[in-house]
């Protein structure tokens, strides 16, 4: 067995410390996995409100949980602090960088892990893989001239669709497009 698959298998539920405790005092949030989960949304890392509150997408700017409610993925506005509910509605959450929070450009090109990531996917075979922004889908994928809307198939990942959406940061509110977030969301529809 991998030593990366083994890793991403006993971290997939784990709240743990900073693997890279030079560069960060905070604890890393767990995942929230299931079997059977629609999607999986993964960031590049948490920020540094969500690390303080313990909880993903706590930035009070960021669109992340009103975005699932409009959009209908989640049938009504969820709190950062109900974050532990979404595998309840097939989602799943995760992050690249486990250790460290933060903004993108802070972020040791170190502290990512997107190969845990593709084996959470893989054990979880979720019907997606979405990331939450272009830089996570480009850093997740080993791909820097991907866009955001659904993307091509890769073969490191069978039956598991991926996409690249805009980020629901509030930093990002000047580049933000919500059509891909609706296609997304429309795309999840059709499977029921």
């Amino acid at each position: 067995m991998n030593s990366w698959w083994a890793t991403a298998s006993t971290l997939h539920s784990a709240t743990a410390t900073c693997p890279i405790s030079a560069r960060c005092a905070l604890p890393m949030l767990a995942d929230h996995l299931a079997p059977g989960l629609a999607i999986i949304f993964c960031g590049t890392a948490v920020g540094a409100a969500s690390a303080r509150a313990g909880h993903y997408y706590a930035g009070p700017g960021n669109l992340f949980w009103p975005l699932l409610a409009e959009t209908g993925l989640t049938p009504r506005k969820l709190a950062p602090q109900e974050d532990h509910l979404l595998p309840g509605f097939g989602l799943g959450l995760t992050d690249l960088a486990k250790g460290v929070a933060g903004q993108d450009a802070a972020i040791p090109r170190a502290a990512y892990t997107p190969e845990r990531v593709l084996a959470l996917a893989l054990r979880w075979q979720p019907r997606a893989l979405a990331f939450t922004s272009l830089a996570a889908a480009r850093i997740g994928l080993g791909n820097r001239h991907l866009c955001a809307g659904r993307l091509e198939a890769d073969v490191r990942l069978p039956g598991v669709a991926l996409w690249s959406l805009p980020s629901p940061s509030g930093l990002a509110r000047g580049h933000f497009r919500r059509g891909p977030w609706d296609d997304l969301a429309a795309w999840r529809k059709e499977l029921r």
